[in-house]
């Protein structure tokens, strides 16, 4: 069991309480005074931790976080009088966890309560400081960095609420998390420190998302880009792609740190991810990506409760890294089961249902979950942030129902999936028609973007256009309409499978870096302008329709990630083609 306390003494003395009632995870304590909302609770021998869901005059109900088989009514529980805490340290980098932050290499094993679960026990970390004795330092200052290797470092920072001068300094060699690094005002600190997973991290204030977080996927960064610090929503039925699309982020997308959260997933899908993570190089530092990434693994088949807490425990340890000055994306695949675990919960403590059985206090948690999301100034080591991709799996592909209606008016981004382009093996199945980016309009006022909202605009109305004719060619055929409709529904083509359709198997074609996402779409539209002239001058738009466009539609996988010079030679060949015009 890891440590769930704080590291602060608790500002309450509880007694020990007779257990009432035991009814699964739920269980009822009498009331003996000195406990609050979230408080972390041991039940019986074993120390089973639970956390208080309700508390009335004379009985306290608690919500286990284990199987409470054996617990009985008459044996004790044991109130800390602190609430559900993380256990936040250098060795989160690589490690994979359970909802509470448990390292999975330990669960199963019943380890002491309050003693905490060291991932890497008896691991030194060579610590190098920043600072020197005697200096003042302010809170969030930056003391000095630990790590091993030539991986992320992470930083250590003075706590909240600490300041003044620093009377001690540990020396420049290879420390235990528990040992003191530095003594700043009287206060030791250390490797490890613990945060409330509920109570978000202060900041020194919180700044607009204006830089562009690049995904690796050209029908992303194309069409619905995100900012870095904002929000966004996946949502799409079974079977559309969404945990692929999210692995695929998270492999390829140019974030400092990567909390992977799989919330309720299935078991074998969580294998395949730790198992691709740890053998996928860093194109960064050449090592494994696991170094740089934390995953949060609360499968479907372990405790509920748990699950609920995960999101939340993702959250804070992507605010840890914020703070000390890192982008940080937190990826929740999916905040649906998340969801389900909160009526399940509500259900056993007899809330009253709002829709569809769902707590009516659906839409606040969900807000409170993405408000963590955003670009900040960190207390004291500069700017970081914090951006949230939550995936949403709508029951039979219900995008009307609570979760995803809810979640879609507290994010910037969406990204809806599509079934019949899933269906028809076009990946990522990205809906131009039904996903928006209000990050669009922040990038639209920087003056060295203004070529990419040129091309975004134009492949956006040319979809636009080509969805407009669907109907009809699927009604009376793409030969009667006049030719600059067919050129239309040509262009859609052509942008479909040539730009936005990506290959996650392909080396070349898995990711794709913002040069060859830019000499890709003015690749294709410069072929679909010359095919506008040919039909304008005269040529019989079946000649134009007839044309060879290989070359253009293979060169995404041709080229490499960052290759520009083969997706001109392709534009030239179909150019050459196609001719010039009359």
């Amino acid at each position: 069991m890891a440590d769930l306390t704080a590291a602060e003494p608790p500002a309450r003395a509880p007694s020990t309480a007779r257990i009432l009632r035991v009814a699964g995870p739920l269980v009822e304590l009498e009331n003996t005074g000195g406990v609050a909302m979230n408080d972390v609770v041991l039940l019986g021998g074993e120390k089973i931790p639970a956390e208080i869901v309700a508390i009335t005059t004379s009985r306290v109900t608690v919500q286990a976080y284990e199987y409470t088989g054996g617990l009985a009514p008459g044996q004790c529980g044991f109130p800390l009088g602190t609430p559900v805490c993380a256990r936040l340290s250098p060795s989160l980098l690589g490690g994979v966890f359970d909802g509470l932050l448990r390292p999975l290499s330990a669960f199963g094993e019943r380890l002491t309560a309050g003693t905490g679960a060291d991932p890497h026990p008896g691991r030194r970390w060579a610590f190098d400081a920043a600072v020197t004795r005697g200096r003042d330092v302010g809170e969030g200052s930056v003391l000095g960095e630990a790590g091993t290797g030539d991986g992320l470092r992470t930083r250590i920072l003075v706590p909240p609420g600490c300041a003044g001068e620093v009377s001690y300094l540990a020396d420049a060699a290879e420390h235990s998390e528990d040992a003191v690094l530095a003594v700043v005002a009287g206060t030791e600190i250390r490797a490890v420190t613990h945060w409330p997973v509920r109570r978000p991290r202060p900041v020194r204030e919180r700044v607009p998302a204006r830089t562009p977080l690049t995904t690796g996927q050209r029908a992303i960064d194309l069409l619905f880009p995100v900012a870095r610090g904002s929000t966004v929503a996946v949502p799409g039925g079974f079977g559309t792609g969404k945990t692929l699309l999210l692995q695929q982020i998270a492999k390829w997308c140019d974030a400092d740190v990567i909390v992977y959260v799989g919330c309720g997933e299935r078991g074998n899908e969580m294998a395949d991810v730790i198992t691709e993570f740890a053998e996928l190089t860093d194109p960064r530092t050449g090592g494994h990506l696991a170094e740089r990434t934390v995953i949060i693994a609360n499968t479907s088949n372990m405790p509920m409760m748990a699950r609920e807490a995960s999101v939340h425990t993702g959250a804070t340890v992507a605010e840890y890294f914020r703070d000390m000055g890192y982008d940080v994306v937190v990826i929740a695949d999916s905040t649906s089961r998340w969801a389900e675990a909160l009526r399940e919960f509500a259900s056993r403590t007899g809330e009253l249902p709002a829709e569809e059985g769902y707590p009516a206090g659906l839409a606040s948690a969900l807000a409170a979950f993405y408000e963590r999301a955003g670009a900040v100034h960190t207390l004291g080591a500069g700017p970081g942030s914090v951006t949230v991709l939550g995936a949403v799996s709508p029951p039979g592909g219900d995008l009307t129902e609570p979760v995803t209606t809810h979640t879609e008016r507290c994010v910037r981004v969406r990204w809806a999936l599509d079934r019949e382009l899933a269906y028809a093996r076009h990946y990522p199945a990205l809906s131009w028609s039904h996903s928006f980016s209000r990050d669009v309009d922040a990038f639209a006022a920087d003056p060295d973007r203004q070529d990419s909202v040129i091309r975004r605009a134009t492949v956006a109305g040319l979809l636009a256009e080509a969805d407009r004719l669907a109907d009809l060619v699927d009604l009376i055929g793409v030969g009667a309409l006049p030719a600059p409709e067919r050129v239309s529904v040509l262009a859609g083509r052509l942008i479909r499978e040539g730009l936005l359709q990506q290959s996650a198997l392909s080396p070349n074609d898995a990711h794709c870096t913002p040069t060859k996402t830019a000499a890709l779409t003015d690749a294709v539209l410069t072929v679909i302008e010359r095919c506008r002239s040919l039909v304008a001058s005269g040529t019989p738009p079946d000649v134009v329709e007839q044309a060879d466009f290989t070359a253009l539609l293979r060169a995404r996988e041709e080229a490499a990630p960052d290759d520009t010079a083969t997706v001109r030679a392709a534009r030239d060949a179909v150019l050459a083609v196609l001719g010039e015009p009359p």
